[in-house]
Formats: C-alpha cells, sequence, structure tokens
C-alpha cells in the first residue's frame, strides 16, 4: 500500500529534458499543480495527488518499493535501474524525450559491428544495458564507468570506443566521434508501482493513467473533415493518414457526395491535402485535437 495514507503520488524528474514536459503531460491530464514550500513537493489542487520531483535515476526505485504509485521516466533510466527484485511496470510510452543509445567511436578504429570491440575498452554511463548487449553478441570487453562526458574517453586515452546517449550527434560530431550500432531506442514512459495504492485511491489512479493515455494519443493526431464524391470514397478514404473507418454522413440535398470525418493518428502534410484534392475531395479541413478517450 502507498506510503502516503489518503494520497497518490507521482514521481517526476526535478531537471533535465524530461522535467517540463512531465509537468506539461500530468497539467493536460486536467491535474491542476501547484510549488510546495519546497521545490521537491508539488501539491495538486483538484485531486490528493502530489508530485514527487527528484533525480531521474531515483524514479524507478521510488516507483518499485511504492514511495510513488507513478513516475516519468526515461526508458534508458528504468532499464539500467533494474534489478533482480521487484521492478516498477511500464504503463505506456509517452512519445517525448526520444533519443538512442549508441556504440561510437573515433575513425582509428576499424569498427565492422559489436565483434570488434572485443578485448578493448568502452566507455559509459550504462554499464548494465551495455554488459547485456555485449553479452548476448558473445563480445569480451572491458566497460570503463563514467558520470558525465563520456566522449572525451577516447581522447583520452580511458577507452577505444563509448557507448552513450545520442539525440542530434553534434556533441559525437565535435569530439571525434562517429555513430555505430544501436544499443537502446529510448523515449519516455510511465511507469506503475507493483505496490496496490489504498483501495479508495484505486479509481483516481485508473483515472489518471487513462486521462494520459488520452493526452498520449491525441498528440500529433488531427480530426479532418471534408465532402466526398460517393464514386471516390474508398480512394480517398484510403489516402486519409492513420485514419481507421472513418465517419461518413450523407450531405443534404446530394445524393452523389458524402461528408467524411477522420481522425488521422499520423501527420497530415500538404502533399496529402494535395491528394485528396485530386482524387475529388473538397472543404477539407485539418484541426487540431486537445483531448482524445
Amino acid at each position: 500500500m502507498s506510503t502516503v495514507q489518503g494520497r497518490l503520488r507521482i514521481a517526476v524528474q526535478k531537471s533535465g529534458r524530461l522535467a517540463d514536459r512531465s509537468l506539461d503531460l500530468i497539467r493536460d491530464a486536467g491535474l491542476k499543480w501547484v510549488k510546495g514550500h519546497n521545490d521537491l513537493l508539488y501539491r495538486v489542487e483538484n485531486y490528493p495527488i502530489d508530485l514527487l520531483r527528484v533525480r531521474d535515476d531515483d524514479i524507478p526505485t521510488f516507483v518499485a518499493d511504492g514511495v510513488c504509485d507513478l513516475g516519468i521516466v526515461g526508458e534508458n533510466v528504468l532499464e539500467e535501474g533494474r534489478n533482480g527484485g521487484a521492478n516498477a511496470s511500464v504503463v505506456m510510452p509517452l512519445g517525448f524525450g526520444r533519443c538512442t543509445l549508441k556504440i561510437a567511436t573515433p575513425p582509428t578504429l576499424a569498427y565492422d559491428g559489436p565483434a570488434s570491440l572485443d578485448g578493448l575498452r568502452i566507455a559509459t554511463s550504462y554499464p548494465k544495458i551495455l554488459r547485456r548487449f555485449l553479452d548476448e553478441r558473445g563480445v569480451k570487453a572491458e566497460i570503463v564507468v563514467m558520470r558525465g562526458a563520456v566522449e572525451v574517453a577516447p581522447r583520452l586515452k580511458l577507452a577505444a570506443a563509448i557507448c552513450d546517449l545520442v539525440s542530434t550527434g553534434a556533441t559525437l560530431e565535435a569530439n571525434g566521434l562517429g555513430a555505430k550500432d544501436t544499443v537502446l531506442e529510448s523515449q519516455a514512459v510511465l511507469i506503475q508501482s507493483p505496490v496496490a495504492p489504498e483501495p479508495g485511491l484505486q479509481h483516481l489512479l485508473d483515472s489518471i493513467i487513462e486521462r494520459m493515455s488520452g493526452v498520449v494519443s491525441s498528440q500529433g493526431a488531427k480530426y479532418v473533415m471534408l465532402n466526398a464524391p460517393r464514386a471516390s470514397l474508398d480512394q480517398i478514404t484510403a489516402i486519409l493518414p492513420g485514419a481507421g473507418s472513418p465517419t461518413v454522413m450523407p450531405l443534404m440535398g446530394r445524393d452523389d457526395a458524402v461528408a467524411v470525418h477522420a481522425v488521422c493518428q499520423e501527420a497530415v502534410f500538404w502533399e496529402t491535402l494535395e491528394k485528396l484534392k485530386a482524387a475529388g475531395a473538397s472543404a477539407i479541413l485539418v484541426l487540431p485535437i486537445e483531448k482524445m478517450m
């Protein structure tokens, strides 16, 4: 049972690349949070919920131990923190904070796959994830653990290669390194504690998860409305990106055309509108979606 009587707790990153987006998600799910007396705890005004703002590598432990009921953390941090005991479970990916954990090498190292690392030293801040990657491929390499500035290790002769997070690749390039194999694709995820909340809070917990799912589902989604000739309905439906089964309604006074409404889960580009128009669609409207459930 949760350690805070009568209240749920959600763990979020105090500072870093996921901090602001995590608070945005919580706000978009209808939770009105306010800062407390210190920067560690934010209180939600409209529900019995507290936001615990901590270091990102503490979040999996807090959630796994039941100190917090939910948490928002990067997959890379979650995977690195897993142990043999009880672990937090992933509820859903959240679609932001995307990055990739990659092997990177200097041009002086002839790299032809993970086997090229056999017998070498590799610097990383993610030794567990890297060790699993190497073991699965039968590579015997020494791992040098660094907590920052991993990209300088080859230049300082601390290691022959590195395993580090890559977003744009600019940092690697600035240090004369090239990205090679992908070790892990990461993004922010919502995690849940294996420790059940108080029975009276279970419904609220389920509701918060459902709301966050609705927010995530609406990200990038568009509501498309258009008029279409009946004869071209199948062709136009096939053009709509990720629309599933659209709603088709008759147009007043016309037997040869219908109105089509569709939620498109994929991006709707100008090229998409041009294809729709060429297929006979008219009065095309594309609207953003704020919430979806």
